[in-house]
């Protein structure tokens, strides 16, 4: 089979297309033909050598992935051969990417694609969904009449994350950085955009929220912004983060009584931990997809996967607007 292989931790150069042996069916897995991939930012990371969580090189990345059931190995049930399906499924550790003809998926990993997404459209969905349920049902558990700020509306996982919360029934406001990005918010749901470059936490909590707070503050960025989420909730609130990789005077914490979750979605991946909650939470995304609840907001091109490198120079630019998606077509 063709797969796209990684030499060596460098620049987005260093992909080469080669030749490799079709992986073999085992028990609890799946064989699948993959149709698309998409990229997020860890995989330039792993690319990079930033973060110890990548495959042994030479190795295939990325773990988002959409397809086509193949085969089906003993002890799996709930799929058949053809089925469309989508998931994170590797490019950690112990675990092959999906830059390739075929991949092979541990099952629990797995949810059927949904019906009214193409698969280029689905593989833009899996990790990002996953963190953002993690975030906001598993961990703030948001429900109806809540008041849930979203930051950094038109990212990846922000702009899930905001449909997720309307779609529990939350009023959802969201932060971007442009009037562009602020209507993007807008179409898919979001009830207020701020622009928070022209308005401090301060200014937008007191004008949005009568000077009380958010229930809720989703913070997809780190750095400063988590440390503006600690001002934005509301005394007794909570904040979930999934970039807290920094250093943060936690007064407002203490002073407000939050309280804070750290959501690292890889980990059922990387120690074989609660992996069915993926494939769960999946599930629940295909009915609000279905629904016309979720959707994915994509880049205007769709890369071949032989021009992995370049998908993930222009995601490294920061000029992107969309998920970034790789057709194996």
């Amino acid at each position: 089979m063709k797969a796209i292989i990684l030499h060596a931790h460098g620049g987005p150069e260093l992909f080469r297309i080669e030749d490799r042996p079709k992986p073999e069916i085992k028990p609890g897995h799946v064989l699948i033909r993959v149709a698309a991939s998409s990229v997020n930012p860890v995989d330039f990371k792993i690319r990079q050598g930033l973060i110890p969580i990548g495959p042994e090189l030479p190795g295939i990345l990325h773990g988002d992935m959409s397809g086509t059931v193949e085969e089906i190995g003993e002890g799996v049930e709930g799929f058949t051969e053809g089925d469309e399906v989508y998931g994170c499924i590797g490019g950690f550790k112990d675990l092959p990417g999906v830059l390739a003809d075929y991949a092979l998926a541990d099952a629990r990993l797995l949810a059927r694609k949904p019906t009214n997404l193409s698969m280029i459209e689905a593989a833009a969905l899996p990790l990002v969904t996953i963190t953002a349920w993690n975030a906001l049902m598993d961990r703030a558990k948001v429900s109806e009449g809540q008041r849930v700020l979203v930051h950094a509306a038109a990212g990846g996982v922000g702009h899930v994350a905001l449909q997720i919360a309307k779609a529990a029934g939350a009023e959802v406001h969201v932060t971007a950085s442009s009037e562009e990005k602020i209507a993007l918010g807008r179409e898919l749901g979001a009830d207020i955009g701020i622009n928070y470059k022209e308005a401090t936490v301060e200014e937008y909590v007191a004008d949005h929220t009568n000077g009380e707070g958010y229930d809720v503050v989703f913070d997809t960025v780190g750095t400063t912004r988590l440390n503006d989420s600690f001002q934005a909730a509301k005394i007794g609130g909570t904040v979930v983060s999934i970039a807290a990789r920094s250093t943060h005077d936690l007064t407002h914490v203490h002073v407000r009584a939050l309280t804070l979750h750290v959501v690292f979605m890889l980990l059922p991946l990387a120690r074989n931990i609660g992996r069915e909650h993926h494939g769960a939470i999946l599930r629940q995304a295909t009915q609000l997809v279905e629904a016309g609840k979720l959707r994915p907001h994509l880049h205007t091109e769709v890369f071949p996967f032989e021009r992995v490198g370049d998908a993930h120079a222009l995601l490294e630019s920061g000029g992107t607007f969309g998920k970034i998606v790789l057709s194996n077509s």
